[in-house]
């Protein structure tokens, strides 16, 4: 595996993620459980953006000073880039979270402490897909041409499911629950599991926590193969996608309220998806410039968002 980094970025990336998050962890247990508002969730994701932007800066300049001008560009760019692309998949792994907060119900006040647990799940699976990952691109080449065909079909997949609400019931995780787990009808507070009459209850809490953990799984499936179109540098893969998935909790606060103003976008990430899989197995006829991919993707996100607040959803539709 071949990287830029040497044992000092590696500190210095670690130290700013554990410093950040516990930063996060103690400022939401000082305020201890509570409805996060708009003006609060608006400032945390600013805060973690211009994060992820501050580090990019340092990393352009201290590959500046090591490797040149060019090398400390491409670098910049291809975090960017992959910042960028993240941070749109994370959007649509939001409105998952959203539908899953709703059908069960989750308390306002819980609602942190779900999220919270699965942004450090989503850290840690991607970590380890993202070194396996970068493992089998060193070893075998062809790999990469799976990743294109895997994204291509995913976007399309997306493509055609844009615009329709998942159906729960469906689900074959919470119907295996429901089949071979006993569950209480209401919550028990913060309680993941009680004892009734000396028999072990699980609670819907336990339910949701466990559905966004197969939702982490399922998003970092797709985001961590589109990340390696843009660079297979696992250093910088694995920095653009901690610092999107960082601002997921913020950002979620902050889309709950319009995120139905936005019922285009799904179309957006959907030709992302197509159009990174399609750079992927374009690889070995002709490279796309990082710079142009970073084009595509804004251009496209931005398109779908502006067309979604001039042509808002209809009357009744979902």
């Amino acid at each position: 595996m071949q990287t830029i980094a040497n044992p000092l970025l590696w500190s210095v990336f670690g130290v700013l993620v554990v410093a950040a998050l516990l930063v996060d962890l103690l400022l939401m247990r000082h305020g201890g459980p509570h409805k996060v508002r708009f003006r609060e969730a608006l400032f945390w994701s600013v805060g973690w953006v211009a994060l992820a932007l501050a580090f990019n800066a340092w990393l352009w300049w201290w590959v500046t000073g090591h490797s040149g001008a060019e090398e400390g560009q491409r670098i910049a760019l291809e975090f960017l880039t992959g910042y960028l692309v993240e941070k749109s998949l994370a959007v649509d792994n939001i409105f998952v979270f959203l539908l899953l907060f709703s059908y069960f119900a989750v308390p306002e006040i819980e609602r942190q402490k779900v999220l919270i647990i699965g942004v450090l799940g989503a850290i840690v699976l991607r970590a380890v897909m993202i070194f396996a990952g970068a493992m089998l691109l060193a070893k075998f080449h062809w790999v990469l041409y799976v990743f294109g065909v895997f994204l291509l079909l995913t976007g399309v997949k997306m493509l055609l499911a844009a615009g329709k609400t998942p159906d729960l019931e469906k689900n074959p995780v919470l119907r295996w629950m429901r089949n071979h787990l006993p569950l209480t009808p209401g919550y028990h507070g913060h309680a993941l599991a009680v004892r009734i009459d000396g028999k072990r209850w699980y609670t819907p809490l336990f339910v949701v926590m466990v559905l966004i953990a197969v939702t982490d799984l399922i998003f970092a499936v797709d985001s961590i193969p589109a990340i390696f179109a843009i660079t297979e540098d696992p250093f910088i893969v694995l920095t653009s996608n901690v610092f999107a998935v960082l601002g997921l909790r913020a950002m979620f606060f902050l889309l709950a309220g319009v995120a139905d103003r936005f019922h285009l976008l799904p179309y957006g990430l959907a030709l992302v998806l197509m159009f990174i899989g399609a750079k992927m197995l374009l690889v070995d006829v002709y490279k796309i410039p990082v710079a142009w991919s970073l084009a595509v993707v804004a251009a496209t996100l931005a398109a779908t968002m502006v067309l979604s607040v001039m042509r808002p959803p209809r009357a009744g539709a979902a």
